[in-house]
């Protein structure tokens, strides 16, 4: 995929996120797992919008903190509001799966 269509195809998906934060934040009631979750999600999305945009392969990870040092690597910088939303990072898959039993599935399936 062109960069420019990968950076767009990614600008697109994490405004999907930010409509989605725009309704749980006016939602008293929404679990802060899944804001967090949609929070993580955009911001992953933008760094990586970034970096392709800029010609630079990324890895498959939602560890924000590793894109940051990817993107600084390459002399890319973010404004300080953007690099402290690293802690966002526990949202992308342990937040999500604190009440699931530590069995794998594999394990589950060996009845």
């Amino acid at each position: 995929m062109p960069v420019n269509e990968l950076s767009a195809l990614l600008l697109d998906k994490a405004r999907q996120d930010i409509y989605v934060l725009e309704k749980l934040v006016a939602d008293d009631d929404a679990p802060l797992e899944v804001f967090g979750f949609h929070a993580q999600q955009a911001t992953e999305k933008l760094i990586k919008a970034t970096l392709a945009a800029q010609g630079v392969a990324y890895p498959r990870s939602h560890r924000l903190g590793e894109l940051v040092d990817l993107a600084a690597d390459h002399g890319i910088r973010f404004p300080g509001r953007v690099e402290t939303l690293v802690d966002l990072t526990p949202y992308a898959v342990e937040f999500w799966y604190d009440d699931a039993p530590d069995e794998g599935v594999d394990e589950l399936d060996k009845g």
